[in-house]
């Protein structure tokens, strides 16, 4: 079988590298030659609204799926005239706008704090009134580590998120205090079967990802409970196929739901080395209609994100334990060009490789 995945990044380049052992063929479609999936995988060059790439997608491959969510859901529409796409191309139209997120959410029960859309300075004002302050004002679409978003503490705030995002439809939400935010990772098969990954505590600096352990100690079982809860509602009602990923903030009364990712997300890269099956190979796995894998993590890990550059090489390879994922992409401020896995046989072990790792990834970052 052939998979046509729309986007030729990271995760692209990822979900190829996991579908070759499984047997699957892979071909991306992307607007940038030289897109790192391009590395490892044939690649059709082209924009996403153009038929004639698209066409070419639609032949080459027998599933379509897509590696992030501001692909324009009419070009998953227009795959899926032709050939299974998956997850679902509705999936993909809820979670590149965050107001119909939201609005899922709700619709669904799933808790998330007080919202409201504004799409003029009248309305914007309205909103923050409605949510009161501190307010986070987000672009509805587009918006990704930490970009397209506006803190408002104060009424004169307000101007200032205005003029800086106000040319695009906007969504603002209350400032939710929070002790700290997990992702919840699940796969979906072709049959309904859901595999779960142990939720991931999340750690962000400047709205950036830098660093995620799965099976922290700060999550409880009833934290996963309520969240393997809320997200078997969202997999349903989108009758999804593939990896989803939720994320959510712990509060003292619960968890309540931040976005949603039709896909596999930087959050699990922890599981290409730390769990029994990568949530990469379990979306290929759903997508073509095989069994999902086990999903237990194999060891203490922490994933460390390499942010703007990569750490010296050599000093992370002295270091046991450490698996090193480079993207093969240039490095610029702020940019995600490669990840670094710390594993161990226990806690203290691991603590200890962190240690010495974690320096390493700031130098990086900062240089």
């Amino acid at each position: 079988m052939t998979i046509s995945i729309l986007g030729g990044g990271q995760l692209g380049r990822m979900l190829a590298l996991a579908a070759y052992p499984l047997g699957e063929r892979v071909v991306l479609l992307d607007p940038n030659p030289e897109s790192c999936g391009g590395h490892v995988a044939p690649l059709v060059v082209g924009r996403w609204q153009d038929p004639g790439p698209l066409a070419e997608l639609s032949r080459r491959g027998d599933v379509v799926t897509f590696e992030f969510e501001n692909v324009p859901d009419e070009a998953a529409r227009f795959l899926a005239d032709r050939v299974d796409v998956a997850p679902p191309p509705e999936a993909l139209w809820v979670a590149q706008d965050r107001l119909r997120e939201k609005q899922l959410f709700t619709e669904l029960d799933i808790p998330t704090g007080p919202y409201a859309p504004a799409a003029t300075r009248a309305e914007l004002a309205e909103a923050v009134a409605h949510t009161g302050l501190p307010a986070v004002v987000k672009t509805r679409r587009f918006g990704y580590d930490g970009k397209g978003q506006h803190v408002v503490r104060t009424p004169a705030d307000v101007e200032a998120a205005w003029l800086a995002l106000g040319a695009a439809p906007l969504l603002v939400e209350a400032f939710v205090p929070f002790a700290f935010e997990v992702s919840a990772i699940a796969a979906r098969g072709r049959d309904g079967a859901v595999a779960r990954y142990p939720l991931v505590d999340n750690v962000h600096r400047g709205g950036i990802l830098r660093e995620s352990r799965p099976a922290s100690d700060r999550v409880t079982s009833a934290h996963e409970r309520e969240a393997a809860a809320l997200m078997d509602r969202l997999l349903e009602r989108l009758d999804y196929v593939g990896v989803c990923t939720v994320e959510f903030f712990v509060t003292d009364t619960g968890l309540l739901a931040n976005e949603m990712a039709p896909r596999v997300h930087n959050s699990g890269h922890y599981s290409i080395d730390g769990a029994q099956t990568s949530q990469f190979e379990n979306h290929v796995r759903a997508i073509v209609g095989l069994p999902l894998g086990d999903t237990r993590t194999l060891l203490p890990c922490v994933m460390f994100n390499c942010i703007g550059g990569m750490p010296d090489r050599a000093a992370l390879c002295a270091i046991p334990g450490v698996r090193l994922h480079s993207y093969g992409k240039r490095g610029s401020t702020g940019r995600k060009i490669g990840h670094v896995t710390v594993l161990a046989a226990d806690e203290a072990e691991l603590a200890a490789r962190v240690a010495r790792v974690r320096p390493l990834i700031d130098a990086a970052a900062d240089g």
